[in-house]
Protein backbone atom coordinates (compact mmCIF):
# COMPACT_ATOMS: atom_id res chain seq x y z
CA UNK A 1 0.00 0.00 0.00
CA UNK A 2 1.54 3.30 -1.11
CA UNK A 3 -1.38 5.68 -0.59
CA UNK A 4 0.59 7.43 2.15
CA UNK A 5 4.29 7.31 1.29
CA UNK A 6 6.61 7.09 4.28
CA UNK A 7 9.62 8.63 2.56
CA UNK A 8 11.13 11.24 4.86
CA UNK A 9 8.96 10.46 7.88
CA UNK A 10 10.65 10.44 11.29
CA UNK A 11 10.00 7.30 13.30
CA UNK A 12 10.92 6.69 16.94
CA UNK A 13 11.15 3.04 17.99
CA UNK A 14 11.63 1.92 21.59
CA UNK A 15 13.37 -1.36 22.31
CA UNK A 16 15.16 -0.83 19.00
CA UNK A 17 18.33 -2.59 20.10
CA UNK A 18 16.96 -6.11 19.63
CA UNK A 19 13.98 -8.30 18.81
CA UNK A 20 10.85 -6.74 17.38
CA UNK A 21 12.14 -3.23 18.01
CA UNK A 22 15.21 -3.84 15.89
CA UNK A 23 13.14 -5.50 13.15
CA UNK A 24 10.76 -2.52 13.20
CA UNK A 25 13.58 0.02 12.97
CA UNK A 26 14.97 -1.82 9.95
CA UNK A 27 11.55 -2.10 8.30
CA UNK A 28 10.92 1.65 8.55
CA UNK A 29 14.43 2.37 7.29
CA UNK A 30 13.69 0.19 4.26
CA UNK A 31 10.52 2.26 3.73
CA UNK A 32 12.58 5.44 3.45
CA UNK A 33 12.10 6.82 6.96
CA UNK A 34 14.53 8.50 9.32
CA UNK A 35 14.75 6.35 12.44
CA UNK A 36 15.32 7.14 16.12
CA UNK A 37 16.60 4.01 17.87
CA UNK A 38 15.82 4.08 21.59
CA UNK A 39 16.85 1.33 23.98
CA UNK A 40 17.84 0.98 27.61
CA UNK A 41 20.96 -0.69 26.20
CA UNK A 42 22.67 2.25 24.51
CA UNK A 43 25.30 0.07 22.83
CA UNK A 44 22.62 -2.09 21.23
CA UNK A 45 20.78 0.98 19.94
CA UNK A 46 24.04 2.36 18.52
CA UNK A 47 24.78 -0.95 16.76
CA UNK A 48 21.44 -0.78 14.97
CA UNK A 49 21.98 2.89 14.14
CA UNK A 50 25.34 2.10 12.53
CA UNK A 51 23.75 -0.62 10.43
CA UNK A 52 21.05 1.76 9.26
CA UNK A 53 23.60 4.47 8.50
CA UNK A 54 25.45 2.00 6.28
CA UNK A 55 22.34 1.80 4.12
CA UNK A 56 22.10 5.61 3.96
CA UNK A 57 19.29 5.90 6.50
CA UNK A 58 19.26 9.04 8.64
CA UNK A 59 19.25 7.70 12.17
CA UNK A 60 20.18 8.55 15.73
CA UNK A 61 20.56 6.28 18.76
CA UNK A 62 19.47 7.35 22.23
CA UNK A 63 19.85 5.42 25.46
CA UNK A 64 16.71 5.66 27.55
CA UNK A 65 14.79 3.88 30.30
CA UNK A 66 11.26 4.35 29.00
CA UNK A 67 9.84 4.25 32.53
CA UNK A 68 11.84 7.37 33.47
CA UNK A 69 9.71 10.43 32.76
CA UNK A 70 12.55 12.97 32.75
CA UNK A 71 14.64 10.83 30.43
CA UNK A 72 11.76 10.24 28.02
CA UNK A 73 10.89 13.92 27.68
CA UNK A 74 14.55 14.85 27.18
CA UNK A 75 14.93 12.25 24.43
CA UNK A 76 11.83 13.45 22.58
CA UNK A 77 13.09 17.04 22.86
CA UNK A 78 16.37 15.84 21.34
CA UNK A 79 14.48 14.25 18.44
CA UNK A 80 12.61 17.51 17.82
CA UNK A 81 15.85 19.48 17.93
CA UNK A 82 17.57 17.08 15.51
CA UNK A 83 14.80 16.39 12.97
CA UNK A 84 12.28 19.17 13.61
CA UNK A 85 9.38 16.73 13.61
CA UNK A 86 8.18 13.34 14.84
CA UNK A 87 5.69 11.42 12.73
CA UNK A 88 5.50 7.91 14.18
CA UNK A 89 6.18 6.42 17.62
CA UNK A 90 6.35 2.65 18.03
CA UNK A 91 6.33 1.43 21.63
CA UNK A 92 8.05 -1.95 21.46
CA UNK A 93 10.04 -1.99 24.70
CA UNK A 94 8.76 -4.61 27.14
CA UNK A 95 9.85 -6.90 29.95
CA UNK A 96 8.37 -9.71 32.03
CA UNK A 97 9.08 -11.72 35.15
CA UNK A 98 7.68 -15.21 34.71
CA UNK A 99 6.61 -15.77 38.30
CA UNK A 100 3.45 -16.51 40.24
CA UNK A 101 1.86 -13.76 42.31
CA UNK A 102 3.16 -15.52 45.43
CA UNK A 103 6.74 -15.46 44.14
CA UNK A 104 6.79 -12.07 42.44
CA UNK A 105 8.20 -9.18 44.44
CA UNK A 106 6.47 -5.82 44.53
CA UNK A 107 9.53 -4.33 42.80
CA UNK A 108 9.24 -6.87 39.95
CA UNK A 109 5.53 -6.10 39.53
CA UNK A 110 6.25 -2.38 39.42
CA UNK A 111 9.02 -2.85 36.87
CA UNK A 112 6.77 -4.73 34.44
CA UNK A 113 3.97 -2.18 34.72
CA UNK A 114 6.40 0.74 34.51
CA UNK A 115 8.12 -0.46 31.32
CA UNK A 116 5.15 -2.03 29.53
CA UNK A 117 2.41 0.48 30.39
CA UNK A 118 3.90 3.61 31.92
CA UNK A 119 6.53 3.70 29.15
CA UNK A 120 4.02 3.97 26.28
CA UNK A 121 2.09 6.58 28.27
CA UNK A 122 5.22 8.69 28.75
CA UNK A 123 6.33 8.40 25.10
CA UNK A 124 2.84 9.27 23.91
CA UNK A 125 2.54 12.23 26.28
CA UNK A 126 5.92 13.55 25.17
CA UNK A 127 5.18 13.07 21.46
CA UNK A 128 1.64 14.46 21.36
CA UNK A 129 2.60 18.18 21.36
CA UNK A 130 4.89 17.62 18.36
CA UNK A 131 2.21 15.69 16.50
CA UNK A 132 -0.47 18.25 17.30
CA UNK A 133 1.83 20.95 15.96
CA UNK A 134 2.00 18.98 12.68
CA UNK A 135 -1.72 18.09 12.74
CA UNK A 136 -0.72 14.49 12.10
CA UNK A 137 1.00 11.55 13.70
CA UNK A 138 0.74 7.87 14.47
CA UNK A 139 1.36 6.06 17.74
CA UNK A 140 1.69 2.29 17.63
CA UNK A 141 1.57 0.31 20.86
CA UNK A 142 2.72 -3.30 20.81
CA UNK A 143 0.59 -5.44 23.08
CA UNK A 144 0.47 -9.26 23.00
CA UNK A 145 -1.93 -12.16 22.82
CA UNK A 146 -1.45 -11.95 26.60
CA UNK A 147 -4.05 -9.18 26.26
CA UNK A 148 -6.62 -11.63 24.87
CA UNK A 149 -6.40 -14.53 27.32
CA UNK A 150 -4.50 -15.59 30.44
CA UNK A 151 -2.11 -18.25 31.69
CA UNK A 152 -0.23 -18.87 34.92
CA UNK A 153 2.88 -17.00 36.07
CA UNK A 154 2.19 -13.94 33.92
CA UNK A 155 -0.10 -11.77 36.02
CA UNK A 156 1.96 -8.58 35.74
CA UNK A 157 2.51 -9.08 32.02
CA UNK A 158 -1.21 -9.69 31.46
CA UNK A 159 -2.10 -6.61 33.48
CA UNK A 160 0.34 -4.45 31.52
CA UNK A 161 -0.78 -5.67 28.10
CA UNK A 162 -4.52 -5.63 28.82
CA UNK A 163 -3.96 -2.11 30.17
CA UNK A 164 -2.06 -1.11 27.05
CA UNK A 165 -5.01 -2.08 24.86
CA UNK A 166 -7.31 0.10 26.97
CA UNK A 167 -4.85 2.98 26.98
CA UNK A 168 -4.52 2.79 23.20
CA UNK A 169 -8.27 2.92 22.68
CA UNK A 170 -8.64 5.99 24.88
CA UNK A 171 -5.63 7.71 23.32
CA UNK A 172 -6.99 7.07 19.84
CA UNK A 173 -10.21 8.90 20.70
CA UNK A 174 -8.26 11.85 22.08
CA UNK A 175 -6.00 12.07 19.04
CA UNK A 176 -8.66 12.07 16.35
CA UNK A 177 -9.30 15.81 16.33
CA UNK A 178 -5.64 16.46 15.53
CA UNK A 179 -5.24 13.76 12.90
CA UNK A 180 -3.28 11.52 15.28
CA UNK A 181 -3.94 7.82 14.84
CA UNK A 182 -3.30 5.05 17.36
CA UNK A 183 -2.90 1.38 16.46
CA UNK A 184 -2.47 -1.57 18.79
CA UNK A 185 -0.49 -4.48 17.41
CA UNK A 186 -1.23 -7.77 19.17
CA UNK A 187 1.43 -10.31 18.18
CA UNK A 188 1.66 -13.93 19.15
CA UNK A 189 4.97 -15.53 20.08
CA UNK A 190 8.07 -14.38 18.20
CA UNK A 191 11.58 -15.75 17.86
CA UNK A 192 13.32 -13.14 20.01
CA UNK A 193 15.45 -12.99 23.16
CA UNK A 194 12.22 -12.43 25.12
CA UNK A 195 12.13 -16.15 25.89
CA UNK A 196 15.74 -16.27 27.16
CA UNK A 197 14.49 -16.00 30.72
CA UNK A 198 12.59 -19.28 30.28
CA UNK A 199 15.86 -21.22 30.12
CA UNK A 200 17.24 -19.29 33.08
CA UNK A 201 14.19 -20.21 35.15
CA UNK A 202 14.01 -23.78 33.80
CA UNK A 203 10.65 -23.14 32.14
CA UNK A 204 9.90 -25.17 28.98
CA UNK A 205 10.59 -23.12 25.87
CA UNK A 206 7.93 -22.79 23.16
CA UNK A 207 8.73 -24.88 20.10
CA UNK A 208 10.53 -22.74 17.50
CA UNK A 209 8.03 -23.76 14.83
CA UNK A 210 5.30 -22.22 17.00
CA UNK A 211 7.01 -18.81 16.97
CA UNK A 212 7.04 -16.23 14.18
CA UNK A 213 9.78 -14.12 12.70
CA UNK A 214 9.62 -10.61 14.25
CA UNK A 215 10.24 -9.23 10.76
CA UNK A 216 6.73 -10.40 9.84
CA UNK A 217 5.25 -8.38 12.69
CA UNK A 218 7.40 -5.39 11.75
CA UNK A 219 5.90 -5.47 8.25
CA UNK A 220 2.42 -5.26 9.78
CA UNK A 221 3.51 -2.27 11.87
CA UNK A 222 4.74 -0.47 8.76
CA UNK A 223 1.55 -1.42 6.90
CA UNK A 224 -0.56 0.16 9.67
CA UNK A 225 1.13 3.51 9.06
CA UNK A 226 0.42 3.33 5.32
CA UNK A 227 -3.36 3.13 5.66
CA UNK A 228 -4.90 6.22 3.98
CA UNK A 229 -5.32 9.09 6.47
CA UNK A 230 -9.12 9.04 6.42
CA UNK A 231 -9.01 5.56 8.01
CA UNK A 232 -7.27 4.08 11.03
CA UNK A 233 -6.24 0.50 11.68
CA UNK A 234 -7.33 0.27 15.30
CA UNK A 235 -6.08 -3.17 16.33
CA UNK A 236 -4.56 -6.14 14.57
CA UNK A 237 -3.70 -9.61 15.84
CA UNK A 238 -0.88 -11.42 14.08
CA UNK A 239 0.13 -14.90 15.18
CA UNK A 240 2.16 -17.83 13.92
CA UNK A 241 0.00 -20.30 12.00
CA UNK A 242 0.54 -22.77 14.84
CA UNK A 243 0.02 -20.25 17.67
CA UNK A 244 -0.83 -22.06 20.89
CA UNK A 245 -2.07 -19.01 22.81
CA UNK A 246 -4.79 -18.09 20.32
CA UNK A 247 -7.74 -18.32 20.54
Amino acid sequence: MNDQPLQGKVVLVTGAGSGLGEATARAFANAGCSVVCIDINGEAAERVRRDLANQDTKSIALQCDVSNAEAVFKRVEAVDAHFGRLDIVVNCAAIDHTLSVDEMTIEQWDQVINVNLRGPFLLSKAALPLMRRQHSGHIINVASTAATRAWANASAYHASKWGLVGFSRGLGVEGRADGIRVTTIIPGGMRTHFFDRFAEQHIPMPEQQNLQDPANVAKVIVFATQVPPESALQEVIITPMTETSWP
